[in-house]
Parts: C-alpha cells; sequence; structure tokens
C-alpha cells in the first residue's frame, strides 16, 4: 500500500515557492536558455518545477536516487540518439534548442516535428511497459520500467521544452475513433512555429494522433474541445464542445502545473491498493478507501478545476458511507463539467442514484 500523503505546503504557499523558482537564473536551475515565451507551464526537464515532480513521486513510493540519473543513463543505453548522437541527453537537447532557434519556416517546423518523433522512439524504448496500475508513478518507470499517458506525457513534454519547444500536456475525452471517455487519456502537446498544435502519444506505435475531444485551458479556465486537422496531422483550431464557437489554436494552451500535479494524485487515489480502482477490484478495504479518499482530496486542493478529481472522491466517499458529502462533491463535479461545456456519461446518473438511495424508506 502506497503511504499516506504527506500534506507538504498549502497550495498557495506551493505555487508562491514554484513562481520564486521559475523566476531564478535558469543557470541556478541547470536547466536551458529561454527560446520563447511558454504557452503553458514550463516544466522543462533539468528545472526546479520538473524536479519537484519527480521526486514527490520519489517520495510518495519510498524511493531514492535521482530521476534525473536514471533518464540520463536511459538515454545512452537506449540508442535512440537525439542529433548526432554525441554528449548526453542534457546536451541533445540543448543543442538541438540551438538548431530549432536558428532554424526559420518550414526548416523549422521540420525540425521541431522530428524533434518530437524523438521523444515518442525514446520514450518507448526507454520504457518498454505499460501499466495503468502502476506506470502513473514517475517512481514506476524507474523501479520497474512502466509507463502510463500522464508519466510519458509529463516526461516528453518536459523533454521537448528543453530542447526549445512549446510543450504541455493535455486530457483527451473523445479517441481517434470518436470513443468517449471521462478524461480517461493524457497525450503531450505542442504548439508548432506554423502556429499549429500537434499531439504526440506514446501510447501509440506512431507519434502523432488525431484525437477527436480533448481538454485544454482557455483563459483561466479549463474547456472541452473538439479539433481540426490538417492533412499532415496538425491541429488548425479548435470547436467548443458545447456551443460549437470556433476558437484559434493560440486562444488555447495546455493544462497548467497544477493540474497536472492534480492529476498524479488522481491515479494515486483511483489505484490504491484496495482503494478506488486498485489491486483487488471490486475488493476494496476501509484502508484501501482512506488511502484513495485522501489523495484525491489532496487532487481537489491542488486544482479545484479538476472535474474528474472531483466526481470520483464523490464515488469514495459514497463507497465509504459519507452520502451527505458524496452528494456536494456529485453536485460540484456536474458544475464543473458543464462550465467546462461537455457532461461526460454517468456523472448525472451517478447524483439521481445517490439521490434515490438516501431517499426515505429507502435502504
Amino acid at each position: 500500500m502506497l503511504p499516506t500523503p504527506r500534506f507538504r505546503t498549502s497550495l498557495r504557499a506551493r505555487v508562491a515557492l514554484l513562481s520564486l523558482a521559475l523566476a531564478l537564473p535558469l543557470a541556478a536551475q541547470a536547466a536551458a536558455p529561454a527560446t520563447t515565451a511558454q504557452i503553458g507551464p514550463n516544466f522543462q526537464y533539468g528545472s526546479a518545477a520538473f524536479a519537484e515532480v519527480a521526486q514527490t513521486s520519489y517520495t510518495t513510493a519510498g524511493l531514492s536516487g535521482s530521476f534525473d540519473d536514471w533518464i540520463s543513463a536511459a538515454y545512452l543505453k537506449t540508442g535512440v540518439p537525439l542529433g548526432d548522437g554525441s554528449g548526453t541527453l542534457t546536451d541533445a537537447l540543448d543543442a538541438r534548442a540551438a538548431a530549432i532557434r536558428a532554424a526559420s519556416g518550414e526548416a523549422k517546423v521540420k525540425l521541431e516535428r522530428s524533434t518530437a518523433t524523438w521523444a515518442h522512439t525514446f520514450i518507448k524504448k526507454a520504457i518498454p511497459k505499460f501499466s495503468l496500475e502502476r506506470g502513473f508513478e514517475l517512481a514506476n518507470v524507474v523501479r520497474t520500467g512502466e509507463r502510463q499517458c500522464l508519466a510519458q506525457s509529463f516526461i516528453i513534454s518536459g523533454l521537448l521544452q528543453r530542447a526549445g519547444m512549446q510543450a504541455g500536456a493535455v486530457m483527451v475525452w473523445a479517441n481517434p475513433e470518436g470513443k468517449l471517455s471521462n478524461l480517461g487519456h493524457v497525450v503531450s502537446t505542442v504548439r508548432l512555429s506554423s502556429g499549429n498544435d500537434l499531439l504526440v502519444d506514446a501510447s501509440d506505435p506512431t507519434p502523432f494522433m488525431r484525437h477527436q475531444g480533448l481538454l485544454v485551458k482557455t483563459g483561466e479556465h479549463y474547456t472541452f474541445v473538439k479539433p481540426t486537422y490538417s492533412q499532415d496531422d496538425g491541429i488548425t483550431g479548435y470547436t467548443a464542445a458545447d456551443s460549437g464557437a470556433r476558437l484559434d489554436v493560440k486562444a488555447t494552451a495546455p493544462l497548467t502545473l497544477s493540474y497536472l500535479r492534480s492529476q498524479f494524485d488522481y491515479y494515486r487515489g483511483e489505484r490504491a491498493t484496495g482503494g478506488f480502482m486498485g489491486t483487488g477490484v471490486g475488493k476494496a478495504t476501509p484502508d484501501g478507501l482512506k488511502q484513495s479518499a485522501l489523495y484525491l482530496k489532496r487532487a481537489v486542493q491542488e486544482d479545484p478545476q479538476n472535474a474528474l478529481a472531483t466526481y470520483v472522491l464523490g464515488h469514495v466517499l459514497r463507497r465509504q458511507g459519507q452520502l451527505d458529502l458524496a452528494k456536494t462533491q456529485y453536485q460540484k463535479a456536474i458544475a464543473l463539467y458543464t462550465a467546462q461545456g461537455h457532461m461526460p456519461g454517468g456523472v448525472q446518473t451517478a447524483l439521481a442514484a445517490l439521490n434515490k438511495a438516501a431517499a426515505p424508506g429507502k435502504s
């Protein structure tokens, strides 16, 4: 069983600390010089933000060591070089950032796309196994060679940012075939210098995917959108899922770092041993559900706009017999999904079922 999470600092305090860290000279963060203003959160490989997410995973899983040491060694072992293959991973990424800065026009876009293809290939070879149960935890990437969509997307985006590209992560609610899920997948996204977006998905054999429904950031909020694709898999625009209103690519951004942190804790809660969906599904234990609730509550604290974490916390509270609190969570989740523009199947049904079960004369 995972250890009980430690509530290290308040969200406000941690954001303030992170803002201070990102304001430091990049040399002090052991990160490459900035190339362009990052459209989403800056967690480039080598930065304080990237290291903090990795260290949180190590601490949670009780693993010692450094993720930076592991991925640096993995780069040398995989035989998937970036550029001429000389030097370390950091050397290669910084050289690629310089090359991208120096390029222009179609040559620059081609270089960006080839860098994204490299990251897809490298991660799939360096982390060969896929695991829904454990692969979200960066510590398990190191310990057991397992990855899941969130972990692989976070790593790919961090590497691409270090390589001088604008990258981040978004959630998926409709796959390339249009099959719907309740934000059941995460992919990396790249803002090409052409102005188009590009999805990089290491869960697929080919690097660039055409998912039909995404959750992105628009202004201060998150929005369910449907992408419009060009022949080369680039996203040329979006439409709002609820209204069909047209959104320019530049009006959107990847999900915030607070959302990504929240989503790591969401998966910890979802997959806790004996918890909501962990080992022994259908055999939840009081301790396991307590563990799920702790992580999901932290996920909601880290980003109150995370509708999925809010909703699943309602499930856990219901299974714990805390029906009033569960009802409140379902109501909050419905409000969030409504505001963000899409209501996944089952959300309103869950609240209706709870109300029916709690009605007088019902057991």
